[in-house]
């Protein structure tokens, strides 16, 4: 798309991964012009990046803070022409408004799902940052991929890391690892801000201390889930879909300074790796561009001032939902939905003081052994799967006291 003005909605523009894309975007004014931005309740936050940026809508998904935006949009010297929109079905509208040329997925959590699949489903270039979507309904999710053409590029560091490892074409659509002579996939993780404690520490570690990552900036419940490793779960589970891969073919390396982003094992004995600095401007700036190449803004890597790289095991016994997620994404199926769903009650729970760090694990454990899973024909199978394990972990997570 270089020479041309990219129209660039962003589903979550008030999170780290839609200001760190609204940075990108600004050092490039002559190639991309902000489309729709869109939130959940921060009207304040999104009404500076409204007069900022001058988008066409902007979305809310609360009523009320959509009202507020209004007023505040209409008000004052600073004036600003956007068209306000709220709730739900206002996200697939400016997801799949012709107009947009490029959709930046970065909603948290399940409620990305249906956002991002109107996206592809009109065929656009879809930069990926919601794992939530391949990881509840990734077999649904790629054919719609393939049935409109559309573009989709992975914006986790991680897979935009495998991405740029692969060989050069490679879809899961059209190759598999095996037939493109890939012996493996290496997928890299910080370890969190646990990774030394003992099980004795963890059973009284805090939000706070969940959410302080050593090396990323990241919203509060993708902080959690990297201080559980579920966050690399997930990962593994949405890198399977991304790039036509099994569970087996797939190891996670922790590797604590999160420089070396992942890595590919080629069948000759040839390892290729992505490397930078811990900013996810990079893989935005990537795959905004891609094939091309800008400026993010990212400041050089500096090997001395690094020094060392270090790799360890995952510790499975201390860390079970990595176990768990390895074993949903061995059996497939609504399994994966379940997984997400249960999690994002589990942690919302601990954020709120409800229930231990060490019970995250436990409620989603509980739920996959009390649902039955299935493989998916339809959305509504994935749906259905998500709000009965909704159901299930806050029915569990009452007897906690």
């Amino acid at each position: 798309m270089a020479g041309t003005m990219q129209k660039i909605t962003i589903l979550g523009a008030t999170g780290s991964i839609g200001v760190s894309t609204l940075d990108v975007l600004s050092r490039h004014p002559e190639r991309y012009s902000v489309f729709a931005l869109t939130a959940n309740t921060q009207w304040q936050k999104l009404a500076q990046q409204c007069r900022q940026f001058n988008p066409r809508y902007a979305v809310l998904v609360d009523e009320q803070a959509a009202e507020l935006l209004r007023a505040d949009l209409g008000s004052g010297l600073n004036e600003c022409d956007t068209q306000v929109l709220a709730g739900v079905d206002a996200l697939e509208q400016v997801a799949a408004d012709e107009a947009v040329d490029t959709v930046m997925a970065a909603i948290v959590g399940a409620a990305g799902l249906l956002p991002t699949l109107a996206a592809v489903k009109t065929g656009k270039r879809v930069l990926l940052a919601n794992k939530e979507a391949l990881v509840m309904a990734g077999g649904l999710f790629m054919q719609a991929v393939r049935d409109s053409g559309a573009t989709l590029l992975p914006i986790d560091s991680e897979h935009n890391a495998i991405f740029q490892c692969m060989p050069s074409g490679y879809s899961a659509n059209t190759a598999g690892l095996v037939q493109s002579g890939i012996r493996k996939i290496l997928l890299t993780a910080s370890g969190g801000p646990f990774r030394t404690l003992s099980p004795a520490d963890l059973l009284n570690v805090t939000p706070a201390q969940a959410c302080a990552h050593p090396n990323w900036s990241m919203g509060r419940k993708i902080s959690v889930d990297s201080a559980s490793l579920m966050n690399k779960g997930l990962e593994l589970i949405e890198a399977c879909w991304l790039f036509d891969a099994q569970s087996s073919q797939i190891e996670v390396v922790v590797h604590p300074q999160s420089i070396i982003h992942s890595m590919v094992e080629y069948v000759d004995g040839s390892v290729l790796a992505q490397l930078g600095n811990p900013d996810m401007r990079t893989p935005i700036a990537h795959a905004l561009a891609w094939p091309a190449r800008i400026d993010s803004g990212v400041s050089s890597l500096d090997f001395i001032a690094a020094a060392r790289f270090d790799f360890e095991q995952p510790d499975l016994a201390r860390f079970p939902c990595l176990r768990l997620a390895q074993e949903v994404a061995a059996c497939g199926g609504t399994a994966a939905a379940v997984l997400n769903a249960a999690n994002e009650i589990a942690v919302e729970a601990f954020l709120h003081g409800r229930i231990a760090f060490v019970d995250i694990a436990r409620v989603v454990e509980t739920v996959l052994t009390q649902q039955v899973s299935i493989e998916p024909s339809v959305l509504i199978d994935v749906q259905a799967a998500d709000s009965e394990a909704r159901v299930r972990a806050k029915r569990y997570i009452q007897t906690f006291n």
